[in-house]
C-alpha cells in the first residue's frame, strides 16, 4: 500500500502543476482554459525535441520550454481571450476550446503523431524506501514543485504584479478604477500558467518515459478536476487537489485496474461538482445564473425557414443526390445526417434553454451500444433495437443529469463532460456486456418490415428519414407553448422563475429530448459502421457536435444542418486528414465565436453584452 501511495504522489505532483494553471487563469479571469492542456503536450514534445534532437542539457530545455509555452499562453489571450472580454464566460471558454484544438494538432503536423519515448535526462528507479522504489527525477521534480508554489505564494503575496493579480481576481471592475493595468495583468496570469504547464509536460515525459502528442486533452481536464476538489480559484487548494486526485487515482486503479482511471477522475469530477462545486478551500460563485447561451450564442433571430422550403430541400436531398454522387460521397451523407441529428436536437437544449451541454458523445454511446447489443445477442429487430437506445440513453443521461440541474453557468458544462466520460468509461469496463475494448462485431445492416437497407443509398435515405423526423419534433416543440416556456428560461432564468417557470424541470426536458435523440443517431451510426469500440465515442466528438450547432446558431435547427454539411463533408471533400480536419475545426469555431457567434443561419441583432 506504501508504494500506492507513493505512486499517487508522483501523479499529484504533475497534476498540482496543471491545476495551479488551470486555477490561477480561472482566478483572474473567470475563464477555464481548455487549451491548456494542449499546452502541456506542446511542453512535453518541445522537451522531447530540445533533448532527444538538438542535444540541449535538462535546465537549458526546461528555461526553453517555460519561455515558449508562456508566449503560447498569451497568444491564447490575444487571440482568444481578451477579444471576448465583454462577453460572458462561457464564450471565452469555447474559444479555448477552439484554441487547444488549433495548438494540439498544429503540434501533430510540425512533430508528427507518433508516442516517442522521453530520454532518460534522470535516473527514474535508483532509490529505494520500504520496498517502493523513485528515482532522481521523482524528487527532483518534488522539490521543483515546492520552489514553484512557494516562489508563486510568495509572488503573489508580496510582488507588486502579484497584488495586482489578486486585485484583478477579486473584483476586474475595482482593479481598473485603482488603475491596474487589468489586460495586462491577465496576459502575465495566462504566461504563467501555461509555463507551468509546459514545466509539468517535461516531468510527467521524464516519469512516463514517453510522450505523445495527443497527451493534452485528458491532462488538461485531469488537471481541471484537480482544479476543482480543491476549488476553483484557490492556488492552495490546486496544489491540495492534485495531490488528492493523484492518491485517489492510484488507490482507485490499485483496487479495479488501470481500466477504470477515467471512471474514477470524472467520477469524482462530477461528485465534487453536484456535493461541493466550491472545492475545498473555495466558494461556489455567490450568483444565481450565469449568462450563458441564451444571451451570447443566442443573440439575434432566426432566419424564418417555412415549413415549404425544408420540403424542397429534403426532396432535393433525396432524389438529386443518390443521382449525381459516387458510393464514397452516399456514405459521408449518411455521416452528416447522423451529426445533424444530435445537433438539430441539441438546439432544444443549448439554443432554447439557454444551457450549453458538452459530452454529447456519452448519451450517444448508449444509444449505439444498446441497439447492437439488442440485435446481435437478442435478436430484435432494428427500429425496436433503435427506438429503445433512444429512450434508454434519454433515461440513463437524465438520471446522471439529475443533480446538475441546481448548478449554473458553465459548471453545468463541465459537469456534463464529465459524465458522458464516465459513460463511455463504464461501457468500456463493462466487459461481460459490450466486449469492452474489443467492441461489437457484426451489426447488421437496418431492416426495417423486413426490408434489409444493404444499399449505401438505402442507407442515407433511411437516415434522411429519421433527420426529418427529428427536425418536425423539434420545430414543433420550438413553437409550442413548451418552447416558450424554454425560450423564457434560456432569456433569463431569473425572471423566468420569478414567473413560476420551474427552470431545473425545463431544462432537464430539453436535455432529455436531445439524449432521446442523440442515442438514436448513435443506433444508425453503430448499423452503418456494423462494428463500435470505446474509442469511437470519444472527446472530439463531442467537440466536434458544438462546433456544428455554432456554426449553424444554437437555436437554429435548420442551421444545425447546415453546420454539420460544412464541418463533415467539405474536409471530406477536400480529402484532409484527421488532423487538419480538426484543426479546421477549430479554427472555425474560433473565427465563429469571434465574429459571428449567433451563427450563419441567425439575423444579427446589435445587443451590446456588458460584463
Amino acid at each position: 500500500m506504501f508504494d500506492t501511495l507513493i505512486a499517487g504522489v508522483v501523479h499529484g505532483n504533475a497534476y498540482a502543476l496543471l491545476a495551479v494553471g488551470i486555477t490561477l487563469i480561472f482566478g483572474v479571469t473567470n475563464v477555464i482554459n481548455f487549451a491548456h492542456g494542449a499546452v502541456f503536450a506542446l511542453g512535453s514534445i518541445l522537451g522531447w525535441w530540445l533533448i532527444a534532437e538538438q542535444g540541449f542539457p535538462l535546465w537549458l530545455t526546461i528555461v526553453l520550454v517555460v519561455a515558449a509555452t508562456a508566449i503560447v499562453g498569451i497568444l491564447i489571450d490575444l487571440l482568444a481571450v481578451h477579444p471576448l472580454r465583454k462577453a460572458p464566460a462561457i464564450a471565452a471558454l469555447l474559444a479555448t476550446v477552439a484554441a487547444g484544438l488549433i495548438i494540439e494538432n498544429l503540434t501533430q503536423i510540425v512533430f508528427g503523431p507518433d508516442t516517442r519515448p522521453f530520454p532518460q535526462v534522470l535516473p527514474t528507479n535508483n532509490f529505494q524506501l520500504g520496498g517502493v522504489r523513485f528515482g532522481t527525477s521523482d524528487l527532483v521534480m518534488f522539490a521543483i514543485t515546492l520552489v514553484v508554489m512557494v516562489g508563486l505564494a510568495g509572488f503573489l503575496r508580496f510582488s507588486r504584479y502579484g497584488l495586482a493579480i489578486r486585485a484583478t481576481a477579486q473584483d476586474p471592475d475595482a482593479a481598473a478604477q485603482m488603475g491596474i493595468g487589468v489586460a495586462r495583468i491577465k496576459l502575465l496570469a495566462f504566461a504563467i500558467a501555461s509555463g507551468l504547464g509546459g514545466l509539468a509536460g517535461i516531468f510527467v515525459g521524464i516519469y512516463n518515459s514517453n510522450i505523445s502528442p495527443h497527451s493534452g486533452t485528458l491532462a488538461g481536464l485531469t488537471g481541471f478536476v484537480a482544479a476543482t476538489i480543491g476549488g476553483l480559484g484557490s492556488i492552495p487548494g490546486a496544489v491540495i487537489g492534485g495531490f488528492a486526485l493523484g492518491i485517489i487515482e492510484a488507490f482507485g486503479i490499485y483496487t479495479f485496474g488501470d481500466g477504470y482511471r477515467d471512471l474514477i477522475t470524472f467520477g469524482v469530477l462530477v461528485a465534487f461538482l453536484v456535493l461541493r462545486p466550491g472545492g475545498l478551500l473555495a466558494k461556489a460563485p455567490a450568483i444565481s445564473a450565469e449568462p450563458l447561451t441564451g444571451t451570447f450564442l443566442g443573440i439575434g433571430r432566426q432566419l424564418r425557414v417555412r415549413w415549404w422550403h425544408a420540403v424542397i430541400v429534403f426532396a432535393l436531398a433525396a432524389i438529386v443526390v443518390p443521382l449525381v454522387a459516387n458510393n464514397y460521397a452516399i456514405v459521408v451523407g449518411t455521416q452528416i445526417l447522423a451529426y445533424a441529428i444530435v445537433a438539430v436536437s441539441m438546439t432544444l437544449v443549448a439554443g432554447s434553454a439557454g444551457q450549453l451541454v458538452i459530452g454529447q458523445a456519452g448519451p450517444i454511446a448508449i444509444g449505439a451500444y444498446a441497439s447492437a447489443i439488442l440485435t446481435v445477442n437478442h435478436d430484435w429487430p432494428f427500429l425496436a433495437a433503435a427506438l429503445a437506445g433512444g429512450v434508454l440513453a434519454a433515461v440513463i443521461s437524465s438520471v446522471l443529469a439529475a443533480p446538475l440541474w441546481n448548478l449554473n453557468g458553465h459548471y453545468v458544462a463541465i459537469a456534463t463532460l464529465g459524465i458522458g466520460i464516465v459513460i463511455v468509461a463504464v461501457i468500456r469496463n463493462w466487459e461481460s456486456l459490450t466486449r469492452g475494448s474489443y467492441g461489437i462485431f457484426g451489426i447488421p445492416v437496418p431492416s426495417i418490415f423486413g426490408h434489409e437497407f444493404t444499399e449505401n443509398t438505402e442507407v442515407y435515405l433511411l437516415d434522411l428519414l429519421f433527420l426529418a423526423i427529428t427536425l418536425a419534433v423539434v420545430v414543433g416543440v420550438q413553437r409550442s407553448r413548451l418552447g416558450t416556456a424554454l425560450r423564457a428560461v434560456g432569456a433569463d432564468e431569473v425572471a423566468a422563475r420569478s414567473s413560476g417557470i420551474p427552470v431545473r424541470d425545463y431544462k432537464a426536458l430539453a436535455f432529455a429530448i436531445s439524449a432521446l435523440f442523440s442515442g438514436i443517431a448513435g443506433a444508425l451510426l453503430a448499423h452503418q459502421y456494423s462494428y463500435i469500440d470505446p474509442t469511437v465515442f470519444n472527446l472530439p466528438m463531442s467537440l466536434l457536435i458544438i462546433t456544428i450547432l455554432v456554426l449553424g446558431g444554437t437555436g437554429s435547427p435548420y442551421g444545425a444542418v447546415l453546420g454539420a454539411v460544412v464541418l463533415i463533408g467539405v474536409p471530406e471533400a477536400l480529402r484532409l486528414a484527421p488532423e487538419a480536419r480538426i484543426l479546421l475545426y477549430g479554427v472555425v469555431l474560433l473565427l465563429i465565436i469571434r465574429f459571428r457567434p449567433q451563427g450563419v443561419l441567425v439575423r444579427s441583432e446589435r445587443v451590446r453584452v456588458v460584463a
